[in-house]
This record gives structure tokens, C-alpha cells and sequence, in this order.
């Protein structure tokens, strides 16, 4: 895919709320690639996002730009080449973009309009994009459900938890979300993990009796979960435990609401070890994905 430079090409335009319906109608058959997309665009109200849209030569949407909360999500699709949106320059110049994220493809373009805005990226991670797929009698595999040590409990998370859990959050932020050259912010993270308890579910890792990992949902789209925060402590790694909270919570959230498709993941690329524990669970690779730091 490149932009396409004719001498008329397509106008992007912001969509009004009467015609949200038609953005719907475009993410929804591509939900399983841009789930954050998606949830996102459920919560623009709460968000106070906007959404873009391409015209296509028949008259549909042949691409999306989605913003929410100083991150920019591309829904490009593959029927055509898309051409840069013009008004980008001067939304640059009033909003400050922190992310941009959605397939390596759309990501990449979007990157290269905005390094001609001014905008140098801090880091770029590439991921894998993993799926399971929700089909009659297809399950996570039983050995990653019956995995892990002696007196390994899965539960909720309970009150006394929450300054526990709060270390762990932080501890997996620092590690696997803070882009290079960032400092972390206690404040920041515990007002983002206070909204994490509020609004996600989690899975806490108890071993005998100490709380040793966690994972949670990171978005909701509109038939899939997305999961992330998958954390266990340093030295209580190599025991199974990441997998069976993985197998055991994502089986959970299915059998739940018999409304999900699949449940939707993505590991970075150079964390191989974590790549070959989702797919040994049960996941698969759907396509390269891309987080963008500015």
C-alpha cells in the first residue's frame, strides 16, 4: 500500500454523528485486526474522539482515521491506495499526538505524513497480532490450563489486593508499555491503574497465599476481547503460571458472554518466548501490528 499522489484524489472528512453507523458498518468486518480501534470508537462519546473517513470509488468507506485521547488509529483496509488526509498538518498543529498504533502497514504510512509534520518518533514496536478464535467445541489447550506449580490459585482480584497489584502494574508498564528515554510517573500510573479497576477485568495469580501475577482485558470490541497486562513477578517465572492465567482467563471470558467471536492479543516481536506460549495455548498469528511512540 502507498499514498496515492493523482491530481484529485479522494477528500477526507470528518463524520458526523448521523453517519457513525457507516464507520460501524466498515470495522466491523475487520474487527479482529483493530480491536483497540474499535473499542475506542465505541467510547468516543467518553473520549470526546473523532473519526475520518475516505470515500471509496463506490460511494462506501475505503478507510478510516480514528482519534481518542492523543492516539491515532488507522483502519486503512486494502482495496486501494489511500492518499494522505490533508487537514492532517492542521490537526497536528493543535493536538499532540502521542501513539500511533493499528497493522504495520497503516501505521508506517501514517508515520511518514507525520514525519513530514515535524513529528519524530521515540520508539516503534512491531508485535505480533494473535487471535483464538470462538467455535463449538474448540477450547484452550488443557495442558496450559492444568500448568503451573503447587499451590497456584486463579481468582479475583480482592480488596487487599490493590497495592499489591498496583506494584505489579507498574512494574509491567516499566517494563513492557513505557517507550525508550520516558520517565515513569507514580501518579500517572496509579489514576490509569484506579481506571483499569474500574473498568477492565482481571485475574490475579496467587501462590500460596501471595499475589505473584495478574492479567486483564485491555478493550472491548464489538465480539471480541482484547487481553494484555499478562504479568508474573521476576522470580516466579519459568512455572507455567503466564500460561495457565492466559488459558484460564481468556477460556473464562468466552464462557461468559457466549456473545464473543475471539479473544484478540499482541506480543512483541523480539519477546519470542511469550510468542511460542501463546501459540502452544492456542493462538495464532493474524498479521503484524505496530505501536508508534512520540
Amino acid at each position: 500500500m502507498s499514498l496515492r499522489s493523482g491530481n484529485k484524489p479522494p477528500r477526507w472528512r470528518k463524520i458526523p454523528k448521523g453517519e457513525l453507523h457507516r464507520a460501524e458498518a466498515f470495522l466491523r468486518p475487520r474487527e479482529k485486526f483493530c480491536v483497540a480501534a474499535c473499542s475506542r470508537f465505541l467510547r468516543l462519546d467518553e473520549t470526546g474522539g473523532h473519526v475520518w473517513q475516505l470515500p471509496g470509488t463506490d460511494g462506501e468507506i475505503a478507510a478510516l482515521l480514528l482519534h481518542a485521547r492523543r492516539s491515532l488509529f488507522p483502519v486503512f483496509g486494502k482495496k486501494s491506495d489511500v492518499p494522505g488526509p490533508r487537514f492532517l498538518s492542521r490537526f497536528l498543529g493543535k493536538v499532540h499526538i502521542h501513539a500511533v498504533q493499528g497493522l504495520r502497514e497503516d501505521a508506517e504510512l501514517l508515520e511518514n505524513l507525520m514525519q513530514v509534520q515535524g513529528y519524530c518518533a521515540a520508539e516503534q514496536i512491531d508485535y505480533d497480532l494473535m487471535s483464538f478464535n470462538n467455535a463449538p467445541g474448540v477450547s484452550f489447550t488443557q495442558a496450559a490450563q492444568r500448568s503451573g506449580p503447587a499451590g497456584l490459585t486463579l481468582r479475583p482480584p480482592l480488596p487487599a489486593d490493590e497495592e499489591r497489584l498496583f506494584s505489579l502494574q507498574s512494574a509491567y508498564e516499566q517494563e513492557e508499555v513505557l517507550p525508550a528515554q520516558s520517565v515513569f510517573n507514580p501518579a500517572v500510573a496509579r489514576m490509569n491503574f484506579q481506571q483499569l479497576l474500574a473498568r477492565e477485568r482481571i485475574l490475579v495469580a496467587d501462590l500460596n497465599g501471595t499475589v505473584v501475577g495478574k492479567i486483564n482485558t485491555s478493550a472491548k470490541s464489538f465480539s471480541r476481547c482484547q487481553i494484555g497486562g499478562v504479568y508474573v513477578r521476576p522470580d516466579c517465572r519459568g512455572m507455567g503460571i503466564g500460561a495457565k492465567m492466559t488459558a484460564v482467563f481468556a477460556q473464562g471470558l468466552l464462557a461468559e458472554d457466549q456473545g464473543l467471536s475471539g479473544i484478540t492479543l499482541f506480543v512483541k516481536k523480539r519477546n519470542a518466548a511469550a510468542g511460542r506460549v501463546y501459540r502452544k495455548i492456542g493462538f495464532s498469528v493474524l498479521a503484524d501490528y505496530r505501536i508508534t511512540y512520540y
